[in-house]
Parts: structure tokens; sequence; C-alpha cells
């Protein structure tokens, strides 16, 4: 797999923390504002919160009137897990965001490796219906046969089916029913891919017009 361009990944390390190093930066020295909101929904400011007011959601202001900090509300334990997952989720959707930056340098190469993983994958469907396509033949001859024996020949003469027939005719039905269910999981996997693949590639594009506008950005304030 061929590198990305370093450049690229360093654009969206910055892009990734420049909120949080703006934050740092401007929360150095001065005097710090508290801001929180009432019952009533009224906004106040002043140098301390009210003890009435300590389990509400706060933002602290620099001497700018910035935002440096934000204080959340006390939660509930429902409320609590709900935040921490949503954390995570944030804390996953960046590592992934590097990932697909620092290992792509082109949408014709996550192209590449989303077409190599279907033919994988279509290539073990194929395989999957043609081995049922033999079990199916194989039960319905075996079918075929139980028809001459008891309890599927109704004439009283009929003998009853050999141990041996019966057995391995719950093998083979039990055998296509494996077959079947996995040939379902991996035409589910094959859509899960594919829809894998196009939001990475969608976002990519997002990652990569953000960085030019970025280095844009850039280029216009020297």
């Amino acid at each position: 797999m061929r590198k990305a361009i370093p450049f690229l990944a360093t654009v969206l390390c910055g892009l990734l923390a420049a909120s949080g190093a703006h934050a740092q930066k401007s929360g150095s020295g001065g005097k710090q504002t508290y801001k929180w909101v009432d019952e009533k929904g009224v906004t106040h400011y002043g140098d301390s919160v009210p003890s009435e007011y300590s389990q509400r959601e706060q933002q602290v202001l620099n001497s700018q009137g910035v935002e440096v900090q934000k204080r959340q509300a006390e939660m509930s334990p429902a409320e609590a897990a709900a935040y921490a997952a949503k954390q995570k989720e944030e804390a996953l959707r960046r590592q992934h965001d590097m990932f697909l930056i620092s290992t792509y340098p082109s949408v014709n190469e996550i192209e590449n490796v989303r077409d190599t993983r279907l033919d994988q994958i279509n290539a073990q469907i194929s395989a999957s219906e043609q081995y049922i396509a033999s079990l199916t033949t194989r039960v319905d001859g075996l079918k075929q046969r139980s028809m001459t024996y008891a309890p599927y020949n109704t004439k009283p003469s009929a003998r009853r089916m050999p141990d041996d027939l019966a057995e391995e005719m719950v093998r083979a039905l039990s055998e296509l029913r494996t077959q079947n269910s996995a040939l379902a999981q991996r035409r589910v996997e094959l859509q899960r891919v594919v829809d894998q693949f196009d939001g990475d590639i969608k976002r990519f594009k997002e990652l990569r017009t953000s960085a030019a506008a970025r280095v844009n950005d850039t280029n216009r304030k020297k």
C-alpha cells in the first residue's frame, strides 16, 4: 500500500487539533468570567457561580469574553453513559479520519482496495452457489429414492426406509441449510463493504476539501 503525502496528514492533524490549541492559547492569563443560565432561562455572568447553580452547565470566559472551557451539567447515570458513548464515538471518528488521510493518497486508491475486497467476497459467493446447487441435486436424488419407501410410499407393501438412506438425507438437508445461511451472510457482508467504502470515499473527499481550504486560507494570510 502506498503512503499518503505526509503534508496532507500534517494538515489534517492541524484541523483536528486547531480547536483545542486555540482554547488553550485563549485561556492563558487574564481574568476569568463564568456564564450560566438560571431556571428561567436567563443568562448570567459573574466571577463565580452561585451554589444553587453549581450543578448546571457553565462556560468559562477569558478577559476577552471568549469561551475557553465548558463544564457539563451534573448528569444522571443514564445521561453520563450516553455522553460517554458519544465522546467515544467522536474519538473513533477522528481516529478513522486520520487512518483515511494517512493511508490513502487518492480516491482511486480507496476504490482499488474496495474492488479487491468485493472480488474476494463475490468469489466466495460464487463458490457457495455452486456448492449449494450440487447439494440441492443430491438432496433431490435422495428424496426421489425415499419415495419408494414408507412413509413416503403409502402402499401396504412398501418397505421401511433404510437407516443409511435416512441418515444421509438428514446430513444432506442439514448441510444445505448451513450453506444457505452462510451464503446469506456473505451477501450481507458484500453490501456492508459497499456501504462502508462509499462512506469512506465521501469522508475522504470532505477531509481533502477541508485540508485544501485550510492551506488556501493560510496562504492568503501570508
